[in-house]
């Protein structure tokens, strides 16, 4: 989601598609970080960008302006390769360009009130889609070709949604999620699931999970890797919070049919089973925005490591004060589970040969 200029030193943050690389983007230019060993890949000094988007690993990017400069128009959306450093293509639209998404065959872009939906190859707008005034541009987007899912919101007032299959260009359904407006979407990578927060903050739904008694702002909803059922989703709030779901319990678990596999609990106990659900307190400084990803699960039989872990994630968090922190998020047999910190450094100062 595209931010609007404000005192974070990051004006945006964004994973790519199968969380390998991660970019930034400042009031300076952008930058693109590596995540397995955070060494940064790419850098350039030109001005505010509250929108720089990847395309997996390849050297084009997405890119928006934030206005600050009079050559970065946020109504300019530029496709820039990073080995020639020239723009390959520029898309001018009439309001502001509040979010990007992009697959190998598909570019969607999403305004206030229209998303257009490009072929990513030809640049030919293969649809436009009308929407209710969606001023944060808030979206979802699955990159797989199998499952290529966008989900929008479909009411001001409700937090109700629409998914479209811009593969074959047709609405797939609509859902009715929340009695407030929407306020965070997510799809896992296969397409199979997706995860909403309201404006309230108490609920995240997919599987009907209660993240707290207290309204709080949800930054952001990672589903882990998967190409079926996700294990875990995670969720980061306004408090500082970080908030792990467990999607495992197949006792637990009915199919709704919306995309195919959506699951939700039998009843709400169910799903505020304390054994479904992990906390990290102050994981971030309260009221910091930030960006999650979850970037790694590794599966292990209970008497293949000394604790008895039998799952193991890796989460990289990217704070819009300039910083990645990266967890480990472990749970053994006996399904407790346990975090550690295993790495922080400062993005904003970081050079190409100055980081792990």
């Amino acid at each position: 989601m595209a931010n609007q200029p404000s005192s974070y030193p990051i004006l945006c943050a964004s994973f790519n598609q199968d969380n390998s690389c991660f970019a930034i983007g400042t009031r300076e230019g952008f930058k693109i970080f590596y995540c397995n060993t955070g060494r940064l890949l790419y850098e350039r000094a030109a001005g505010a960008f509250i929108i720089v988007e990847m395309l997996f690993s390849s050297s084009l990017l997405a890119i928006v302006g934030a206005g600050e400069q009079p050559s970065l128009s946020p109504r300019r959306l530029c496709l820039f390769n990073t080995v020639t450093g020239v723009a390959l293509e520029e898309l001018n639209f009439l309001t502001s360009i509040l979010a990007v998404r992009m697959n190998k065959k598909r570019l969607i872009v999403i305004l206030q009130e229209k998303t257009f939906v490009y072929d990513i190859n030809s640049l030919k707008i293969l649809d436009t889609i009308d929407t209710v005034p969606n001023p944060k541009g808030l979206c979802a987007f699955s990159p797989s070709l199998d499952g290529s899912f966008l989900a929008l919101p479909a009411s001001k007032t409700k937090g109700s949604l629409l998914v479209y299959n811009v593969s074959d260009l047709r609405l797939h359904c609509e859902i009715d999620a929340h009695r407030s407006p929407l306020a965070v979407l997510s799809l896992s990578s296969g397409g199979t699931h997706i995860a909403t927060a309201s404006e309230q903050g108490t609920m995240i739904r997919s599987y009907s999970f209660r993240r707290g008694s207290y309204s709080s702002n949800i930054f952001s909803l990672s589903f882990a890797p998967a190409a079926e059922l996700p294990d875990i989703l995670l969720a980061t709030s306004s408090s500082g919070s970080v908030h792990v779901f467990s999607l495992g319990s197949p006792q637990n678990q009915r199919s709704s049919g919306l995309l195919g596999s959506i699951k939700v609990p039998h009843t709400i106990n169910d799903a505020l089973d304390p054994a479904q659900h992990c906390i990290l307190h102050r994981a971030v400084p309260a009221g910091v925005r930030s960006n999650t990803s979850i970037r790694k699960i590794d599966k292990f039989d209970e008497t293949a490591t000394p604790e008895h872990v039998v799952l193991r994630a890796t989460i990289s968090m990217i704070t819009y004060g300039g910083y990645l922190l990266e967890y480990g998020y472990n749970v053994n047999h006996q399904n407790k589970s346990s975090w550690t910190l295993e790495r922080e450094f400062n993005l904003l100062t970081a050079e190409t040969s100055s980081l792990p």
